[in-house]
């Protein structure tokens, strides 16, 4: 069975649904199995106590759910045309599996979620990019042979999966974004279980 380890980092719940997508897809994939966890948030205040385990959703990641991963599906809301700040912090932390290679060959993707139409999702999706490429992971895009990638009037782009959620993170995942969401994961498992040969 190849594990896909679908990680996220969602504050108004856009990104984490998009996560849910992504794992139907992987899970549509006969002999792939999802696995999705996110990260916690990065406190401001030194003070700050982080929980153990989050109180509902997906468990946190840890280093061993990267290593053990067939595939990465990465998404993280857009901050200014880059990541979220506890996503890049937990990416910031795989210094040891960089180290050995770990990571290096196994295929990944990325998708986001903004605010407003032009809020940076390409800009976002190409700087998550960089990290697992000094990895030496293998980018998986979404085709034009998609055709929502033609249709869709909100989210949705070549190099992963994205949604407009409105700046009160109130608008629903549309049918075209849903349907990129759940051909990405589709398409990374598949690609995982070719490289896995």
């Amino acid at each position: 069975m190849a594990d896909i380890l679908v990680l996220y980092y969602s504050v108004g719940g856009s990104v984490r649904r998009m996560a849910e997508l992504v794992a139907e897809g992987v899970e549509r994939v006969p002999g792939a199995a999802a696995r999705v966890r996110t990260v916690p948030k990065v406190a401001t205040v030194t003070h700050e106590a982080q929980p153990d385990i989050p109180p509902e959703g997906a468990p946190y990641c840890e280093l061993a759910d990267l290593a053990s991963c067939a595939g990465l599906a990465l998404g993280s809301p857009t901050r200014f045309g880059n990541m979220a700040a506890p996503m890049k912090h937990f990416l910031d932390g795989t210094g040891p599996l960089w180290l050995k290679g770990t990571l290096a060959g196994r295929p990944a993707c990325v998708f986001t979620s903004t605010a407003s139409m032009h809020g940076g999702q390409e800009a976002t999706l190409v700087s998550m990019m960089l990290p697992l490429l000094h990895h030496g992971m293998v980018i998986v895009g979404l085709p034009y042979t998609q055709a929502e990638l033609n249709a869709t009037r909100t989210g949705g782009t070549p190099y992963g999966p994205s949604h407009v959620a409105g700046v009160a993170d109130d608008q629903p995942v549309t049918d075209a974004e849903r349907a990129l969401c759940v051909a990405q994961g589709r398409r990374l498992a598949e690609i995982a279980l070719k490289l896995r040969g």
